[in-house]
């Protein structure tokens, strides 16, 4: 049988490599990054959104932000339902030639124009029509992966309440954090430490102390978390969160693959179940289940929304994108593998461990419990106590749905704001254009569960991708640049995400009377095809367009 830690080693090899010679690749023929062009975070330098930041915060902001859900519970969905061979596969490939270039270009480009969100851009090097299309676009998408992630957020505190004091104790201890460093004056690593030793009392004085309420409470106080968060200076919560919460990711990675590497133990999960699972064939569902594990449209709102505001320097922006998006494969590999190997498919061996049954957890407990148990099982080989090593594993996962969900609401704002904002002034307001999203996203959430949800927010989020890889490709395309880097890879996840929307509309939401859904996944079809044309449009002409900046 094959052995985790073994394919786990090989991953961490690859990601490692791939960062480095593809990297290369990407700044020589695309990118070009030069420290010699001065960065928006200091021509436009305002202390709220605009703040140079050292790379370490950066990468923990963006990491955390792009990080979320996504490359946890996409990976661990795709696995339940084709098997750990291709769900693997496509993060390994998906992350390298797709992903990482995804959010790096979107970077960059968005660097090289004040910082501007890729709705933007649409506008500078498409057409005016594919910017307005593009930022309602992107409103809808947003708004639904805010519903999904508040879902996750209310579930899982109201299954797990060992880990409320963790939760809402790193929201105080990042406000306290960012006043330290950014007003005190306080050393950024000796704040770190004290902050971190802090979090792990916080997860034993949780686990003491739990606190119980409704899946309905948490609901809405996720909610209002997200706009007190969307509106407060970057640096007072948002920066300082995300960057805490990267160490709980990293440390938990750390130790998940340290596990693995002790326990060493066998998949006993399947390669490969079905061509046609429950919810759709192979191509396209796979790729939209996986989705952040892989690539994610998402990624390329965060590095031109609030990213670009942030880059120190232009040769700071392949570490904190393209070694971002490879360490969220990175993650994902480590999920996939923990699931086919510490839990059990189906049948354990012995009764004794019956709590410890992937397929059991997954529809009984749903994705955070499930790969809390497991980060739980794995860590017990290095002594940690099950019951300390599954709140770990939940906290985890919670603290990077929240900066996800933090993150798309301040997204949001900047779109109301950037477009309707300026012909009605009232949505010109940050915290009228950060309500509006968080009403809609609410609404979506009544009758429906995170599931229900997720294949809607794959199909939205993916084709967010393939539009931002096209409008990227209109940008280098005005560089006269190599534009296959790019092009190829958009037209690929076009046609699979379009091809997604199309399956669930017709097999799944006419089907079940789901008109919510049905309208949105036309909506996103539609937008999806307008965008491309604008694009193809654009890249018939020989000329770049005038709007075009420092390359």
């Amino acid at each position: 049988m094959l052995n985790a830690a073994l394919i786990g080693i090989l991953g961490a090899l690859w990601f490692a490599f791939m960062y480095r010679w593809y990297g290369n690749v990407i700044d020589k023929h695309v990118v070009r990054p030069s420290d010699d062009h001065t960065t928006p975070a200091h021509t436009l330098k305002d202390n709220i959104d605009y703040v140079p930041t050292h790379p370490t915060i950066l990468f923990g902001h963006h990491f955390s932000s792009i990080a979320g859900a996504g490359p946890i519970v996409g990976p661990m969905l795709a696995y339940s339902l084709f098997g750990w061979l291709p769900a693997l596969l496509w993060v390994l490939l998906g992350s390298v030639f797709i992903g990482a270039v995804h959010d790096y270009t979107s970077l960059m480009a968005s660097v090289r124009h004040k910082g501007v969100s890729i709705a933007d851009l649409a506008e500078k090097h498409v057409s005016s029509t594919a910017r307005w299309i593009f930022s309602a676009f992107l409103w809808l998408a947003l708004v639904l992966v805010i519903a999904v992630f508040a879902v996750f957020t209310a579930q899982t505190l109201a299954q797990q309440p060992e880990i409320v004091i963790p939760t809402l104790g790193l929201m105080l201890l990042a406000a306290g954090f960012g006043l330290a460093v950014y007003r005190k004056g306080l050393n950024i690593w000796v704040g770190t430490v004290i902050a971190l030793l802090i979090m792990i009392g916080l997860i034993i004085l949780g686990d003491m102390v739990p606190i119980p309420a409704t899946y309905e409470f948490w609901l809405v106080f996720s909610l209002i978390y997200c706009f007190i968060a969307a509106t407060l200076p970057v640096w007072i919560l948002l920066q300082p969160r995300d960057y805490l919460s990267m160490y709980i990711l990293i440390v938990g990675l750390g130790l998940a693959f340290v596990s693995l590497l002790i326990l060493h133990p066998d998949i006993n999960g399947p390669a490969f179940v079905t061509f046609d699972s429950a919810k759709g064939p192979l191509w396209p569902i796979l790729f939209i289940t996986v989705a952040c594990g892989a690539v994610s449209g998402f990624h390329s709102v965060v590095s031109s929304g609030t990213s670009a505001k942030q880059l120190r320097k232009e040769s700071d922006g392949r570490k904190v994108a393209f070694g971002g998006m490879l360490t969220e494969g990175a993650l994902a590999t480590v999920v996939i593998l923990l699931m086919a190997s510490v839990l059990f498919w189906a049948i354990p061996p012995t009764t004794d461990l019956s709590g410890f049954v992937f397929q059991t957890l997954l529809a009984e407990k749903g994705p955070n419990i499930t790969f809390g148990t497991a980060m739980g099982r794995v860590m017990e080989s290095i002594g940690i106590p099950l019951v300390y090593g599954t709140a770990f594993g939940v906290l985890m996962l919670n603290a990077f749905i929240l900066t996800t969900l933090d993150t798309c609401t301040r997204l949001t704002r900047f779109i109301v704001t950037e477009t309707i904002g300026q012909k009605v002034s009232f949505l010109a307001n940050r915290y009228t254009a950060s309500a509006a999203g968080l009403v809609v996203a609410y609404l979506l959430t009544l009758g429906h569960s995170g599931e229900t949800l997720w294949p809607a927010f794959g199909a939205a989020n993916q084709l967010i991708a393939a539009l931002s890889l096209l409008v990227v490709t209109a940008y280098v395309f005005g560089f006269k640049r190599r534009t296959a880097f790019t092009l190829i890879p958009g037209i690929f996840m076009l046609l699979t995400t379009e091809g997604a929307l199309f399956y669930q509309l017709f097999w799944q939401y006419i089907p079940q009377g789901n008109v919510a859904l049905g309208a949105i996944a036309v909506i996103l079809m539609l937008l999806g095809i307008v965008i491309a044309f604008e694009v193809y449009k654009r890249l018939r002409q020989k000329e770049a367009p005038a709007a075009v900046t420092t390359a």
